[in-house]
């Protein structure tokens, strides 16, 4: 399901929680314009997870040219080791299968969301071969997002270890 699928859905369950409960402006109860806000504060929230379930699953596809729509002109990947990449090399590593991602369980994601900026978390098993060695690395990814256009960019990404 996509995104904006799921943007609607929320929309409409909202006004039908609104109309069903009666919801109205009172200064005892949550204003309309409020709930909307938490709705949307969690519509983004679903959006940036998706997103970031997107390039990697993008990533064990080698489909780069997606890759390229979702993340920032000037993305840059930091590895493990503390080297930083930037997309065109991390693009070549990936399409001459330098980088290799078989695939990916997530254990954890968090979202942390100000105005039009993020940070995501995420934790995942990822099965991939990197410059030669295979693992299943216990990746932790720290994602910077903004949103732009009334849709979220990754800025970039720090890996570590957990």
């Amino acid at each position: 399901m996509n995104v904006y699928k799921i943007s609607q859905m929320l929309h409409y369950f909202t006004i039908t929680v609104f109309l069903v409960s009666g919801v109205y402006y009172s200064p005892s109860k949550l204003t309309i314009h409020h709930s909307m806000e938490i709705l949307q504060h969690k519509a983004d929230e679903i959006q940036i997870i998706e997103l970031t379930r997107q390039l990697t699953q993008d990533m064990i596809e080698r489909n780069t040219l997606v890759i390229d729509k979702i993340v920032d002109a000037d993305f840059t990947l930091t590895h493990i080791t503390g080297y930083v990449q930037s997309t065109a090399e991390w693009f070549s590593e990936i399409e001459a299968e330098r980088m290799k991602y078989y695939s990916f369980q997530e254990v954890y994601t968090s979202v942390k969301i100000q105005g039009d900026k993020a940070t995501f978390v995420g934790r995942n098993i990822l099965d991939a071969r990197i410059w030669g060695s295979r693992n299943k690395w216990r990746l932790q990814q720290i994602m910077q997002l903004e949103k732009r256009n009334e849709k979220w960019i990754i800025l970039n990404s720090v890996a570590t270890t957990f």
